[in-house]
């Protein structure tokens, strides 16, 4: 049997990050047996959903690199088909909705009631044998057996999730269903319905909840809950995918940071634990780090290059090997990449912004002459490495009898504006000595 799994997450302008764990992990599974991985858009609410929304999902998922492998294909405004596949869109499916309830209508299990249509819900238990949670018995509450029919369509000929989630998984052949938690008492129904359409319910695995650090469950309003601002606070997409994996699956030998090929290819449902995880985004935090600072050189710099372009920082502008050679003096530095362009701005300003406080400090009138004489010694080299670089400075404070840090800190604020930032004597290499001279000269001239 070739597996097939989806993820059909409703747009609601942000995607949660259990919905994220949750595709996730049907990606995994797919991946991990060669399967297939199905995105299906739940959009039949046409008041709530919005072509932004979707947009939201589509470009969530595209960052954590968690691509589909099946959709309908998209034309382009030529009426010719792209080459990739869009996701599935609920709405585009109301006819198969129609005809799926025309079916049950003539065979009596389903009935008009006032103006909705009902399905005629089996009046035993049903046993449900999730690959996660085990073997369930679903009893009827005595509310459900005095009437435990449930709504398909409703009197507005709006089809309802139950309706549209059975035979979307029906039509598309879907073999397993990964699922958060909360879903589990939504599956009874489910399977009722696959066995009035006389077929074969898909295996269900209903992962554990994400819950808060404190133990509650986490709503959309909590710190950590939407993937967007990891997005927008240049988070590694490749540690928010480690993290993820161990919220709720356990390689069994307590390792923790694994590059995505490994978790492929040990992932599977039997390791998805039973308990829920609870999220620590202070371990996000070092983990995302620790990916940050091994990330391989043209990883770092397109991640690091995203980062400075969303803060309006044009790096096209300069030549490729100055960009890789500033972007260089950084790894390991900052924590998150939207750190970068205040840490390493001053690389692509010509004219950096100089922290006030910093120049009342370091702006001295007594460093005036100080700077003019390292200023001479620079324009004297011939070479400007780091190496010669930091002689030179170490010698010039020799000579006006001094420490070196008297130098170094305003010679950094005068090149970056800042106090911190990449090693002295890399940055000034990587600026090179025109840059250098120029913004000795501006610094010089504002003590004066």
């Amino acid at each position: 049997m070739k597996i097939r799994v989806r993820f059909a997450p409703s747009p609601t302008g942000f995607l949660h990050i259990g919905g994220a764990r949750t595709a996730l992990f049907n990606w995994l599974y797919a991946r991990h047996h060669e399967g297939t991985f199905i995105l299906r858009i739940e959009d039949t609410d046409a008041a709530r959903n919005t072509a932004e929304a979707v947009n939201v999902v589509l470009n969530s998922l595209r960052w954590l690199g968690l691509v589909w492998d099946e959709g309908p294909l998209t034309a382009d405004a030529t009426g010719s088909f792209k080459g990739d596949c869009g996701p599935y869109f609920q709405s585009q499916r109301r006819k198969d909705y129609e005809r799926r309830v025309e079916a049950l209508l003539s065979r009596g299990l389903a009935y008009e009631s006032e103006g909705a249509i009902k399905f005629k819900m089996r009046r035993e238990p049903v046993v449900i044998d999730d690959l996660v949670v085990g073997q369930v018995r679903r009893e009827l509450t005595d509310r459900e057996m005095q009437d435990p029919d449930f709504v398909l369509v409703r009197s507005d000929g709006q089809p309802v999730f139950h309706l549209c989630n059975v035979v979307d998984d029906l039509d598309m052949g879907v073999t397993h269903v990964i699922r958060g938690e909360d879903h589990l008492s939504n599956t009874a129904k489910h399977i009722a319905l696959f066995q009035a359409f006389e077929v074969p319910p898909p295996r269900y695995a209903h992962i554990p909840l994400i819950l808060n650090q404190d133990g509650s469950k986490m709503s959309k309003r909590d710190a950590g809950a939407s993937l967007t601002p990891y997005m927008d606070e240049g988070y590694v997409p490749e540690a928010i995918l480690n993290y993820l994996c161990l919220l709720g699956w356990s390689p069994k030998d307590n390792r923790e940071l694994m590059p995505l090929d490994e978790i492929v290819e040990r992932f599977d449902l039997p390791q998805v634990l039973r308990h829920n995880a609870r999220f620590d985004m202070e371990k996000l935090k070092w983990m995302n780090y620790e990916y940050s600072r091994t990330l391989s050189p043209d990883r770092f710099h397109e991640l690091a290059v995203h980062a400075l372009a969303r803060a309006g920082i044009d790096t096209n502008s300069f030549p490729l090997p100055y960009v890789k050679a500033a972007l260089d003096t950084c790894v390991g530095k900052v924590k998150l990449f939207s750190d970068l362009p205040a840490y390493a701005g001053f690389y692509f300003n010509p004219d950096p912004a100089i922290d006030p406080a910093a120049a009342q400090k370091d702006f001295v009138p007594e460093n005036r002459p100080r700077l003019a004489r390292l200023r001479e010694a620079f324009a004297a080299l011939t070479a400007f490495d780091p190496d010669t670089i930091g002689n030179t400075l170490a010698a010039t404070a020799r000579e006006l009898g001094v420490k070196t840090g008297v130098l170094v800190h305003p010679t950094r604020l005068a090149c970056t504006g800042r106090t911190v930032g990449p090693s002295l004597y890399h940055l000034l290499a990587v600026l090179g000595k025109e840059r250098v001279l120029q913004r000795l000269d501006q610094a010089i001239a504002r003590i004066g």
